[in-house]
């Protein structure tokens, strides 16, 4: 068992590093407090290869591992989880459903302008009244012969107004509960598809989250991903990768914040010494560090089971569990190692602290994890 990271690793990560601190860290405050989205920074990713990093080359993607993915996300995300989230969807959720799902068709109209970040995607399955229970959606899609008509809301869509490609998931056959679920390729601009209000959230500012809207959006037949009734197990299947990508954000969030405690402790002076110096600071610390270390562990353990072809399903759901929790405690010690100055935008943590708590919410609350891993455990 190894547990050295490659040399073609290491470069990716530093890549990250240098552009999350050139290109995402100037501007961020701002960026997170008049909710602006990273727009240039996306373009950026796109061009780093960022946004298509799993994909096959021969569809325009880097080809590169899911530990390559863990990586770039907890550079970018220690920096700017707004920026990251974007990199999260569009590899997980949005490439990845379409590269594994997807017609030869799909793949060459949509996959690649993605995966080479010339445009940016969108995962529709939260509703007003369906977020944690996917089985209980109200968006319908009617068969009508050569197409679909789609109706319903969709709400709390990471890159709501900025994405070009939708996949959207709805229910076909009531009857049939999760078996008549479908998931369907909708594209900005079809009519009847519009665009709903922007959240005004606590965290992620900069993140485009908006609610959508569907009402007789005519979608192709050629649209739909899979077979008939298989969208339930496109979006399960696709949420399980895309946990990897929320527990590195989240372990992003917690370093980050870990990292800026960790300097304001050695140069703060307080009692005539370094807040360094004083045990109740260097335990805080000690936690903080361990703590990290295993989220960071459970992260790359989860995504070296997906590079191998394994099982990873109770190893993603753990990590993302374990890395959001522990985001929110790193970042809360870490505003209150900073003391008065942590709770002042000018220090980041207080922003960090705000963007953790999303990460125990989206892509399966930490409740659902916790179902997800013990019906694993009891199988």
């Amino acid at each position: 068992m190894l547990f050295q990271l490659s040399e073609e690793h290491l470069m990716i990560r530093q890549a990250a590093r240098d552009f999350a601190q050139t290109e995402l860290k100037p501007g961020v405050i701002e960026r997170d407090e008049h909710q602006k989205f990273p727009a240039e920074q996306v373009k950026l990713m796109g061009r780093l290869g960022f946004l298509g990093m799993m994909v096959s080359s021969q569809y325009g993607g880097s080809g590169m591992d899911a530990v390559s993915y863990v990586l770039v996300m907890e550079e970018l995300s220690k920096v700017d989880a707004s920026a990251s989230v974007v990199v999260s969807v569009n590899n997980s959720l949005i490439c990845y459903g379409l590269e594994h799902f997807g017609s030869e068709a799909q793949k060459q109209k949509y996959l690649i302008p993605l995966a080479k970040g010339e445009v940016i995607g969108a995962f529709c399955l939260s509703e007003p009244e369906a977020g944690s229970d996917a089985t209980a959606l109200s968006t319908s899609a009617v068969d009508m012969g050569d197409h679909y008509l789609l109706n319903g809301t969709k709400n709390w869509i990471t890159n709501g107004s900025t994405a070009s490609t939708y996949l959207a998931i709805a229910q076909t056959d009531t009857n049939k509960r999760h078996q008549g679920i479908n998931a369907f390729i909708v594209e900005k601009g079809m009519p009847g598809f519009t665009i709903g209000q922007k959240e005004n959230k606590m965290g992620i500012r900069g993140s485009d989250t908006h609610s959508l809207h569907f009402s007789d959006v005519k979608v192709p037949k050629e649209n739909r991903i899979g077979d008939d009734g298989s969208g339930f197990k496109f979006a399960m299947t696709c949420l399980e990768g895309g946990r990897i990508g929320i527990a590195s954000q989240a372990l992003g969030i917690a370093s980050g914040a870990y990292e800026m405690a960790l300097n304001y402790a050695q140069e703060r002076k307080a009692f005539g010494k370094s807040l360094a110096d004083l045990q109740a600071i260097q335990f805080k610390l000690a936690d903080m560090a361990t703590n990290i270390e295993a989220a960071r562990l459970l992260c790359l353990k989860a995504a070296w089971l997906k590079d191998n072809g394994l099982p990873y399903a109770q190893a993603s759901s753990m990590a993302k569990l374990f890395a959001s929790e522990t985001a929110m405690k790193t970042t809360t010690e870490a505003v209150q190692i900073h003391g008065g100055y942590g709770y002042v935008k000018e220090y980041h943590v207080e922003r960090l602290m705000r963007d953790a708590k999303i990460t125990q919410i989206y892509e399966g609350t930490s409740e659902i994890q916790h179902i997800v891993i013990s019906r694993q455990l009891l199988k």
